[in-house]
């Protein structure tokens, strides 16, 4: 008994280290993702081998001492999305119809054949915005009739998973499908201008996972969402990130992205909205994100319900709203992740 929880403790404490070492290797930043898992486990544990603590030898407490570490290390990560952080998005209060508009983004999964569900959720929960990943020509055909109520869309259909398709009831304006780092991977960026006029920048991106069967290392994943940080820091313009990241909400990653980028994530102070994957409970986490500059506050953001896809939808509801820049929260890079920022770009660039 003893031997399984130093082994089993022993994986836990290794899966919580080995993310400090810096590394792009898939097999070391996928240990960002399973946080909550690693609590779960290594709270057991802890409690497993309490009957075992009286009597040890310096090894022994010092497993103890490094469980313990693991634990309030995981907790101390998670944390921001607990409702029992600071929101980091106020909630509006003063919400007008021309400043107001929602969104709703869905990875389909390419395989998945269940349209007619989406388009249900899609009818209840009547977004402004709707952004679908992994479209191939097969769902392209299933969705055209999505055109008629949201006249303005930009198609990218294709068949290794990474198919894009926006569309809008709001005006687009100049829209562009780009291959920021990798040629088969596209994003799509325009802007949507809202009845009170005011210009919104939307980027919808769906970097590729570091995971075996996909890139071998987290470096294009990283670069793509820096460089889109990097120009809508620059822009300076009220501005969305929203789509299926390939990231969790609690990684490095993620904050290095955020402190570039100073756009804020309404799922701080909130909970963890998990969305991957839909069949496994046991095995959720946060990939699917809309981040915003501090021009918005928040009106809603809610999981949808399950359509096939191992990914859940999800909505958001914003309301554009000027004195929030001064009364938000306000992101700003060093220049260490600065720095970290521009070698992960020309690594992967080069």
């Amino acid at each position: 008994m003893k031997t399984a929880l130093i082994i089993i403790g022993s994986l836990m404490i290794t899966g919580t280290l080995l993310p400090f070492l810096k590394r792009d290797e898939w097999w070391i930043r996928s240990f960002d993702f399973p946080r909550l898992q690693i609590v779960f486990i290594s709270g057991a544990v802890f409690i497993a081998y309490l009957p075992f603590i009286t009597d040890t030898g310096l090894a022994d407490k010092l497993f103890f001492a490094l469980l313990f570490f693991c634990l309030l290390y995981q907790c101390y990560m998670m944390y921001p999305y607990t409702p029992f952080a600071k929101k980091q998005v106020q909630q509006s209060q003063k919400i007008a119809k021309e400043s107001t508009f929602s969104l709703l983004f869905a990875n389909v999964l390419m395989e998945n054949r269940n349209s007619e569900e989406l388009k249900k959720i899609i009818d209840g929960a009547d977004p402004d915005i709707i952004l679908t990943a992994e479209i191939d020509e097969w769902w392209q055909k299933e969705l055209q009739e999505l055109e008629d109520l949201y006249p303005y869309n930009i198609q990218c259909p294709q068949d290794n998973h990474y198919g894009m398709a926006l569309y809008s009831r709001i005006k687009l304006i100049n829209p562009e499908i780009k291959f920021l780092i990798e040629s088969h991977i596209p994003s799509i960026h325009v802007q949507a201008r809202l009845d009170s006029g005011k210009k919104i920048n939307l980027r919808c991106l769906h970097p590729e996972p570091p995971f075996i069967n996909g890139d071998d290392e987290s470096t294009d994943r990283d670069a793509e969402l820096l460089v889109v940080g990097k120009e809508l820091k620059s822009l300076n313009e009220p501005a969305i990130v929203f789509g299926d990241l390939n990231d969790v909400a609690w990684s490095r990653t993620n904050y290095l992205f955020q402190d570039v980028s100073g756009l804020l994530d309404p799922r701080v102070g909130r909970g963890f909205y998990n969305t991957f994957h839909a069949k496994y409970p046991f095995l959720r986490f946060p990939l699917d994100h809309a981040f915003h500059t501090n021009h918005f506050r928040l009106v809603d953001f809610r999981r949808l319900p399950f359509f096939g896809s191992d990914h859940f939808p999800v909505y958001i509801e914003l309301s554009y709203e000027p004195d929030a820049e001064n009364e938000q929260q306000k992101l700003h890079a060093d220049k260490s992740e600065q720095d970290e920022a521009d070698e992960k770009i020309e690594e992967a660039v080069v």
